[in-house]
């Protein structure tokens, strides 16, 4: 691997919405949008060097479409469980989770992934 590979940043949708208590409920596909959209303008705060963004939904947000800058990937079933295959699929790329769920934090940390919180990418 050479050191120009990108940072695949992963970020759980759900997990990340579901941080702050501002209504997101009531429209959850929303939300996700709107989160997709922060991603694309301001990439991933603190983080120099090219990343690549991937964000993760299920239920609700499915279908949500892929913007210049982050790519959305609709889980089948389980986010938590796409996240995995995700980084699995990495094969020793460098690669960071952005979710606070604690059993995802410590799955894909199994893998070798960085985690960070939901705050890394919220304002």
């Amino acid at each position: 691997m050479t050191d120009d590979v990108p940072l695949l940043v992963i970020v759980d949708a759900a997990n990340v919405v579901g941080s702050v208590p501002d209504g997101w409920w009531r429209d959850r596909r929303g939300a996700a949008e709107r989160l997709r959209d922060r991603l694309a303008a301001d990439g991933v705060p603190g983080r120099a060097g090219p990343v690549e963004i991937v964000l993760v939904v299920e239920g609700a947000a499915r279908g949500l479409e892929s913007v210049p800058g982050v790519r959305v990937e609709s889980a089948a079933g389980s986010g938590d469980d796409h996240i995995v295959e995700l980084v699995a699929r990495a094969e020793g790329r460098p690669c960071l989770v952005v979710t606070a769920d604690r059993e995802l934090r410590r799955r894909v940390t199994e893998l070798g992934a960085d985690v960070a919180g939901p705050r890394t990418v919220r304002p």
